[in-house]
């Protein structure tokens, strides 16, 4: 009989810091101490906090390990599962509390990272095996869709999506319901439901994680949408990039399709849908839906002009209703729990929780779900445990390539569509950056736009073109050469971008640029005028420095540069000769004596 449960993180955070190694050796160890029968290893997807993994969760206790190592293993089995000692040191602890038998009773739900979150579509990750269909229906799995297929006309499911306030979470923040609705009285022989699972912008993996950790959600969410527009058969889109969310996804459809909850006739309602998976190459601007459909019809990802919209004219030509993961995670618990209840949650226009990859300069990077409302400064200091070594809060990037920063003295405004647009920002996927003092905020612009000038692909001149030109000037200004007259161009080519581009790739590329000049166009400046980085980041304008009177003279700095640039006596002043300076800091860090700047 099972009397324990070890959960280990099989997200692709943790595992790639090895924890199917730490699987393998509980195996061994359970093995070892006779205690296979009685304690069950279960992989689940991300637990969120993914700063501490790999993490080990053992239930019933719901003792949190973080930071476990193979070489640990042995402890926990030998004094947590045989002798009911809990492992002190792996105890994870945010409270400032010592003793181990207070710690291993804390509920994870009350600890600082958990507490204030609300997790709905994270409900499953972390807490069941995303590769046993029957750990799913045991989460009232598949209940929405036997519902809708049984007690719902499609125009039912349609005004339950559209009453909730669902809006989509891909970024652009359209009411999913009203695409539902513009997509369903199109007569054609076909229709479609595409998942965009198309993850491209930097530090973002919301939607691999709950592909990761609940597959089966989205399976059943996509049916739903099927029959609620009268489409059979439907697409996920996810990068090849995502080997355990496509191995993970692919096994969930495997057993829907054994257990007739996809194929022919399902609930013996007469309703028809089947699913497929289609790998993207990583190209980021098959994130845009109709680059996407492009692509899943084997040509290259381009966008189409709009009008037709896919509603329309999508998938192979026909009616089509494409939503991100994150969307369609939502879907089955507002049919299970009603409209108004997920239309309690949030603000008053934008409705229910929003994930967002909190990473950056934080103490604890990972995955975390908040109402819709909830503040930047609660997500940074509450959840993210603020910002590492004493640094200040600079700024916080929304939305990667396509969105903008919200400064420090904003950042006490609520996350949701209509606060962050007033600011110049956007929701965006649900990446979010943050950056400290010695963030320069003109390279993070430049950052942002190397990404987008890599990824257009090419199809419109106010792309291909402007975001080079865009670049050039960045490029111009971070070496030293940048003018007044060059920002104001600057400025100026980034609202004829926004205008004319083809598509949302194009058209929010300059965010990044013109939210930056909105908020730290002082920096733009002293780059420009002083020729100075202010924060010591743009190595044109950077100098390393030797302060006279904090210098021994122990030669430390002189014996690691790597150029011979740095000369001096013995327990004399050195000098750092700027032209052979290839500015690496590697006297700085060296320097026991706080005697080297960077100015």
């Amino acid at each position: 009989m099972i009397r324990s449960h070890v959960l280990i993180c099989g997200g692709t955070g943790c595992t790639s810091s090895g924890s199917l190694k730490i699987q393998d050796e509980f195996v061994k160890a359970l093995e070892a101490n006779g205690l296979t029968d009685e304690v069950k290893i279960v992989m689940t997807g991300c637990f969120g906090l993914c700063a501490l993994g790999p993490v080990v969760i053992i239930h019933p206790e719901g003792t949190f390990y973080s930071r476990v190592t193979p070489e640990d293993v042995s402890e926990i089995v030998s004094e947590h599962l045989l002798k009911g000692r809990v492992v002190e040191r792996l105890v994870y602890a945010d409270t400032g509390e010592e003793e181990a038998e207070a710690l291993a009773n804390v509920s994870l739900n009350d600890t600082a990272f958990y507490k204030t979150q609300q997790r709905v579509v994270l409900r499953n990750c972390g807490v069941i095996d995303p590769e046993d269909i029957n750990e799913y229906i045991a989460m009232d799995g598949y209940q929405a869709l036997g519902k809708v297929l049984t007690e719902m006309t499609p125009d039912e499911v349609i005004q339950v999506v559209l009453d909730s306030g669902l809006r989509g979470r891909g970024g652009g923040g359209f009411p999913t319901g009203r695409k539902w609705a513009l997509t369903a009285p199109n007569k054609a022989p076909q229709k479609y439901v595409v998942c965009n699972a198309d993850e491209g912008d930097p530090g973002a993996f919301m939607d691999r994680s709950v592909l990761e950790g609940d597959p089966h959600c989205i399976i059943e969410a996509m049916a739903i949408a099927g029959y609620a527009i009268g489409a059979t058969q439907g697409y996920v889109y996810v990068r090849a990039e995502y080997p355990i969310a496509v191995k993970r996804l692919q096994i969930a459809i495997d057993q829907a399709r054994e257990l007739g909850l996809l194929g022919k006739d399902i609930f013996g309602s007469g309703f028809d849908f089947d699913l497929d998976i289609r790998l993207g190459a990583g190209a980021f601007v098959c994130g845009e839906e109709t680059a996407l459909m492009t692509s899943i019809e084997g040509n290259r990802g381009e966008p189409r002009p709009r009008p037709p919209y896919p509603a329309v004219k999508g998938l192979y030509g026909c009616p089509t209703v494409e939503n991100n993961v994150e969307t369609f995670a939502n879907i089955p618990q507002i049919i299970l729990k009603g409209a108004d209840w997920f239309a309690s949650m949030g603000t008053e226009k934008s409705k229910g929780t929003k994930v967002f990859a909190l990473g950056g300069k934080i103490e604890h990077t990972g995955l975390v779900e908040i109402p819709m409302g909830t503040t930047v400064r609660d997500i940074v200091y509450e959840i993210g445990g603020g910002i590492p070594g004493g640094k200040q809060f600079k700024a916080a990037q929304t939305g990667g390539p396509s969105g903008g920063c919200i400064p420090a003295r904003l950042i006490d405004t609520p996350v949701d569509y209509d606060n962050l647009t007033a600011i110049g920002c956007m929701m965006g996927s649900g990446g979010l950056i943050v950056m400290d003092e010695d963030t320069c905020m003109v390279d993070m612009a430049k950052f942002f736009l190397e990404f987008t000038v890599d990824e257009s692909c090419g199809k419109c001149t106010p792309c291909r073109i402007g975001t080079k030109r865009l670049l050039e000037m960045l490029n111009q200004i971070v070496s030293g050469n940048g003018t007044l007259e060059l920002i104001d161009e600057m400025e100026k080519l980034c609202y004829y971008i926004k205008d004319n581009a083809l598509c949302g790739l194009g058209q929010t590329a300059p965010n990044p640029v013109l939210s930056t000049l909105n908020f730290f166009r002082d920096e733009y400046i002293a780059h420009v005028v002083d020729k100075k980085c202010p924060a010591g980041v743009c190595k044109s304008l950077t100098s390393y420095v030797v302060v006279a009177d904090k210098c021994k003279g122990c030669t430390a700095c002189a014996r690691v540069c790597p150029v011979g640039a740095i000369s001096g006596k013995v327990k004399e002043p050195h000098v750092i000769d700027q032209s052979k300076c290839i500015k690496c800091g590697a006297c700085m860090e060296k320097c026991k004596f706080g005697a080297i700047v960077k100015e």
